[in-house]
């Protein structure tokens, strides 16, 4: 693992090299005009310094890259240029609109947004303005099974597997070798040879230490299509924006996902943080449609080939279990943050309760008075995070948000047995989230995710069941007990939270 990871870096080495020789190059060739020049600068940061506090931005963010320009204005600007403004993603997103122009036109859920109005006219609101901003539906469920643990969902998707058909449809942030990824590797070579077509998509950053090129072409030789996403050449400001999404797609006629990746602490065959808790869920019925559209659209763009139209197409699925479910993926190249905005508009409705899973904590400042807002008018809001973390920084910048979100009366509780990765949420008793979305801002605003809104049916009282069992297995977190007061902790909180959007 660490000798892939060391050859990733020792690559990038020469290049990152070759762009400091060419600044180099460039100030002593301009050296002569340096006054000039630094004035120029100067009124530039001095415009930034505007621009930025006019954008329609989160707020944490203008204030961390309005510190960056005041301690240093001409290499913040440099650095904003390359990684805080979002027109560096122009060619990712062109590579997008190319792709979605080679794909059907999506279906609308007109018919099911206005069901769904005669009884919740709120929620059908949101949902609509998610369906528009994002280009996915409300779709009736078909069956929806939600699982608890990682390892039953893993027994579910093996058993698909070995039923696929006409594709397989594989996409995932992290791939790592393991008992998980050889028995589903197994599965899809022997299906390549009944006819089935294969493809794997990965994120490069998210896989770097675990999945390499060297893997990718052993899949190839088995037949099995493979290809990285983003893939990490130099520094760029898109290397920000990673494919968090996880999906499992088989036949077009049912799709896992969830936050489990493919590695075998996911599934506890091997322990690194305690009982690693996560969640997934199963569908089927028209709402695996939009993961199908989506894995296309990824593949066509990153990959010369795209997808043939006539390989996702299938035949037209009934829905005819309970409910309803919106399937889409959050994309940092849009102005809107919509699992942002879906969490603050749920918070806003809830009427009883909300309760979160999330493994990391560091929302934005309206996210954070959404959750604020919705305990104080006597709304249960709690929230599960991880009892053992995984990166000590993170977990103690998502303590730095405890003592604020405490004392608006948001109860919060850590897992004892492990970590906890898993992501939704549960509301009122008729709504739930299950996806990739973390609630941090680079999963709110940075990362490319998918989630699902369910309404009725069934898997909203699983999750309600998994979380009430799951907060047995918890401790409660208390100002002025687990969670310390003082000074020293007042200032070194307001430090993690003016970094936390780089983490």
């Amino acid at each position: 693992m660490i000798s892939k990871l060391m050859g990733r870096i020792l690559a990038v080495i020469p290049v990152v090299l070759f762009q400091l020789w060419w600044w180099l190059f460039l100030l002593q060739w301009i050296a002569p005009y340096a006054s000039i020049i630094n004035a120029l600068l100067s009124a530039a940061s001095f415009f930034f310094v505007l621009y930025i506090i006019t954008k329609q931005d989160e707020g944490t963010y203008k204030i961390l890259w309005l510190l960056v320009l005041l301690i240093a204005p001409i290499p913040g600007a440099l650095l904003y240029l390359l990684f805080g403004n979002k027109r560096t993603t122009m060619p990712l997103k062109k590579r997008l609109r190319k792709a979605e122009k080679g794909l059907p036109e999506a279906g609308w859920g007109d018919m099911e947004l206005a069901r769904l109005a005669q009884t919740e006219p709120r929620l059908s609101q949101t949902l609509r303005w998610i369906s528009q901003t994002t280009g996915f539906p409300l779709q009736e469920v078909g069956e929806a099974e939600y699982y608890p643990v990682g390892e039953k969902l893993f027994g579910a998707m093996m058993e698909e597997l070995e039923k696929a058909e006409k594709f397989i449809f594989a996409e995932y942030f992290i791939i790592a070798r393991g008992e998980m990824w050889d028995a589903m590797v197994e599965v899809m070579a022997r299906k390549v040879k009944e006819g089935v077509d294969v493809r794997v998509m990965y994120d490069d950053l998210g896989s770097i230490s675990t999945f390499s090129k060297q893997n990718a072409r052993e899949l190839r030789a088995l037949g099995i299509q493979c290809i990285a996403v983003n893939r990490m050449r130099a520094i760029r400001g898109v290397l920000n924006y990673r494919d968090h999404r996880k999906m499992l797609i088989i036949d077009g006629r049912v799709v896992f996902s969830g936050g489990v990746n493919i590695s075998d602490e996911y599934i506890n065959l091997v322990e690194k943080f305690g009982h690693w808790k996560d969640v997934g869920f199963r569908l089927t019925g028209p709402g695996v449609d939009s993961y199908t559209r989506m894995y296309a659209l990824f593949w066509s763009a990153f990959d010369r080939k795209a997808i043939p139209a006539s390989l996702p197409e299938t035949p037209a699925q009934p829905g005819g279990g309970e409910g309803y479910v919106l399937s889409y993926y959050d994309s940092p190249l849009t102005e809107q943050a919509v699992s942002n905005e879906l969490y603050i508009e749920l918070l806003s409705q809830a009427k009883d309760y909300i309760w979160f899973f999330t493994p990391y904590l560091m929302p934005g400042d309206a996210l954070m008075d959404a959750f604020i807002r919705a305990a104080r008018r006597g709304v249960d809001v709690r929230i599960i995070m991880p009892g053992i973390p995984d990166k000590k920084m993170i977990f103690r910048m998502s303590h730095s948000f405890y003592p604020v979100l405490l004392e608006g009366g948001v109860k919060i509780y850590e897992y004892t047995p492990g970590f906890v990765h898993a992501k939704g949420c549960v509301m009122d008793d008729k709504v739930c989230t299950v996806g990739t979305v973390n609630l941090d801002y680079r999963s709110l605003f940075l990362h490319f995710e998918n989630n699902a809104v369910f309404y009725g049916g069934p898997v909203w009282q699983d999750v309600k069941a998994d979380f009430l069992d799951s907060q047995t297995k918890s401790r409660e977190m208390v100002l002025g007990g687990n969670v310390k007061m003082g000074f020293w902790h007042w200032m070194l909180d307001g430090i993690l939270r003016i970094f936390a959007p780089l983490c």
